[in-house]
């Protein structure tokens, strides 16, 4: 099994979401056809956005309308899973666009393997990231969290996915309870190792572990 890998470099969120619905619709009406399923991973950056998930509380949303729009910041509620999250610039956001069937797994599995590609990246920089009983996404020391997680899965395909903290400016993470949690924090790579972190070598070690980890290679 392999996967197209595609940079989109920095694109405006909307634009994104356009894109994503436009794989996952296309690869539906392959699927109930009987046709054969490609497999995507589409990396990007996106300009600071706040998304809210299906079951998003709005008041994690801790800032008034009128300080985001004099911010430039913007809101979208989507229909991935999980409460709010932030997007902006220096955070390598992955959507994988994928036919759960054509490896063999639920979106039980698919969540820990994705989960699973990001403990392996960054453990490229000496980082020891895990999971959290109870919260998805990749945590510090279970008390900081590194990237999050939200999905959509819909007759076994799959869209919106990850959102690795890189070089992300963490001070927008105030202005919200991120994912709805209260009691912890929020990190990045650049924070827990003390420098900024190419973005393009991030995205390579993401390749590699998500082929090691979907494909076995």
């Amino acid at each position: 099994m392999t996967f197209d890998i595609i940079d989109w470099g920095i694109l405006a969120y909307p634009k994104a979401w356009e894109l994503q619905k436009k794989y996952f619709h296309e690869m539906l009406e392959q699927k109930r056809a009987g046709l054969p399923t490609a497999n995507y991973l589409f990396f990007c950056e996106h300009l600071p956005v706040f998304t809210l998930g299906k079951s998003a509380n709005e008041a994690n949303l801790l800032v008034s309308q009128a300080r985001l729009e004099a911010e430039g910041i913007a809101v979208y509620k989507v229909e991935r899973g999980g409460d709010i999250t932030f997007h902006g610039l220096g955070q390598c956001v992955g959507y994988p666009i994928l036919n759960l069937e054509n490896f063999g797994i639920g979106i039980r599995q698919y969540v820990w393997q994705l989960e699973e590609v990001i403990i392996r990246t960054v453990a490229t920089w000496g980082i020891e990231a895990d999971r959290l009983a109870g919260s998805s996404g990749v945590w510090v020391a279970g008390k900081r969290k590194l990237c999050a997680l939200g999905i959509k899965c819909s007759s076994g395909i799959t869209m919106h996915g990850f959102a690795l903290n890189v070089n992300t400016d963490l001070r927008y993470f105030e202005y919200m309870n991120p994912c709805g949690i209260l009691d912890k924090g929020v990190t990045s790579i650049a924070q827990e190792v003390g420098k900024e972190i190419s973005m393009s070598i991030v995205k390579k070690e993401l390749t590699c572990h998500f082929e090691a980890v979907f494909c076995g290679k």
